[in-house]
């Protein structure tokens, strides 16, 4: 199967794709005799897996460390939850520094009248030590 087809099945580009390889997160795939990249079942299946853990979150390290999972037969349901865990504490952490975030905000917005005047309590606040 060639990258143009590859591409369509698993929704990437061929950009990705090549990445993908070069950064050895799926298997290199075999070459024809002109030399053009000749991908398995098994890439798709490597290739989704990526799109779908980097879709959830997951960096491209943490990508990989899913596909050496998937593709090792002794390894543990409790060693791939132990990643989807780390990922969620993350994520957690990171929305409750965005509600943080969007509070200041929503406090701003509510004390700043927006006017033509320049006395702005963003300004002050942003100023103020």
């Amino acid at each position: 199967m060639n990258i143009g087809e590859v591409a369509k099945l698993t929704g990437l580009t061929a950009k990705s794709i090549r990445l993908y390889e070069e950064k050895g997160l799926i298997l290199p795939p075999s070459r024809s005799e002109s030399g053009y990249r000749d991908y398995s079942d098994k890439h798709i299946q490597q290739l989704i897996l990526v799109a779908r853990a980097k879709t959830a979150g997951f960096s491209l390290v943490e990508c990989k460390e899913f596909v050496q999972l998937a593709e090792n037969p002794n390894r543990t349901s409790k060693q791939v939850r132990a990643h989807a865990e780390e990922k969620l504490k993350e994520v957690e952490t990171k929305i409750q520094q965005l509600e943080a975030i969007r509070s200041q905000l929503q406090a701003w917005v509510m004390s700043c009248p927006g006017d033509e005047g320049s006395e702005c309590p963003i300004i002050d606040d942003l100023t103020h030590r």
